[in-house]
């Protein structure tokens, strides 16, 4: 039987939840589950504000009308990441700086960061690779030096932990991803949250079209109007009714990919000591999302070979980014000439396993077992 790279679940909850958003008749953003949603979200991330969004790409573009990014403005981006968290501020007529990633987690490397910041620079931007947490403390470090505001794309993170602290509670603004390829997921989703209290009512009206609905609302104006650039963010109703469903499951839904993910770690250790595989690494300071796991292989070759191996026996393993910096739009929006060796590797090399919350223990000891029956071609 094919084992696929992600399969999403659906449980009797979700559509218990979801008629219960239709039969409201209140199915369009701003219903009762978005505000349920919401406050979740804020219980779980520490977030002075959340706002559900259609997707992380959107809760991106909010944060570059929040930050009122011009044309020539720089936005310093790690190149190993999905390019909604360059997009989003190219978008806008930013020139994009892209940042190398750290070896050990391809995660951002902040001891690079420092040399990528001049006058130019609006933001920076993170993405906590594969759920485990960058080195926010010496980023956090740089950026508030230099005066720059970091905006966390924690697409992968929801649910980690650095030193104790949730992830998304450290930039001024942070993004999340309810693909259904996340942990938690409503199928297409997102969320702007929000760590300052007084970024609220703007970002209020970024969401509503640019109007100032929200306060019309709330009975603090007697009309509303056009104040603002803005665009139509909201979630749907019926999909936040969905998303309520799983944060709901959110404990045991991080529980079982846990365990998977501690699996594929021991028991694949002595296989990829031998042949010279990069397992993930988490600094002692890091409490995982279990979002995904992933090997680093010796070289592309390697990792085709490895891809065809697990295809051959009906596993579904995939690679991941193409590194930005190497994009021909990425080229074209570069700031200036990038150097990014470590990306490159990650493009080459990176292999990503099957782990989704419902895998079961028969189908990994398969992957496993598959894996361990891999030895590359000596030739």
């Amino acid at each position: 039987m094919h084992i696929p790279f992600n399969r999403t679940t659906t449980s009797a909850q979700q559509l218990a939840l979801a008629q219960q958003s239709i039969d409201s008749g209140q199915t369009a953003a701003g219903g009762g589950f978005t505000k349920r949603a919401e406050t979740m979200l804020c219980q779980m991330t520490g977030a002075a504000h959340a706002m559900l969004t259609t997707s992380c790409t959107h809760a991106l573009e909010m944060t570059a009308l929040l930050l009122d990014i011009q044309p020539g403005d720089e936005v310093i981006v790690p190149s190993y990441t999905f390019v909604s968290s360059a997009s989003a501020y190219a978008l806008r007529g930013a020139r994009i700086v892209f940042a190398d990633c750290d070896p050990a987690t391809q995660n951002l490397d902040p001891e690079r960061l420092e040399g990528l910041i001049t006058e130019r620079t609006r933001a920076i931007v993170v993405v906590h690779y594969a759920g485990i947490p960058c080195d926010m403390e010496a980023i956090m470090t740089i950026a508030d030096a230099a005066g720059v505001p970091v905006i966390e794309d924690n697409a992968h993170g929801l649910g980690g932990h650095y030193h104790g602290r949730p992830l998304g509670s450290f930039g001024r603004f942070a993004t999340q991803s309810f693909h259904s390829t996340k942990n938690v997921s409503c199928g297409e989703g997102g969320a702007l949250l929000l760590n300052n209290a007084a970024d609220l009512q703007r970002a209020q009206i970024v969401r509503d079209k640019g109007t100032d609905r929200a306060l019309f609302f709330a009975g603090q104006v007697d009309k509303y109007t056009w104040r603002a650039l803005g665009a139509s963010f909201g979630l749907s109703d019926v999909l936040a009714a969905l998303l309520v469903a799983q944060l709901d499951e959110a404990d045991r839904i991080q529980g079982a990919r846990r365990a998977l993910w501690l699996s594929y770690q021991s028991q694949l250790a002595d296989w990829a000591r031998d042949l010279g595989v990069q397992q993930p690494h988490v600094p002692d300071q890091c409490g995982p999302a279990w979002h995904l796991y992933y090997l680093m292989m010796p070289s592309q070759a390697v990792r085709d070979a490895l891809l065809a191996h697990l295809k051959a026996g009906d596993i579904s393993a995939v690679f991941h980014y193409a590194p930005l910096h190497q994009s021909p739009q990425g080229q074209t929006l570069a700031a200036r000439t990038p150097n990014c060796p470590n990306s490159d590797r990650a493009g080459q090399c990176l292999l990503r396993l099957p782990l989704f919350t419902d895998m079961t223990s028969d189908e990994q000891a398969r992957v496993i077992a598959r894996i361990l029956s891999f030895q590359p071609d000596s030739s």
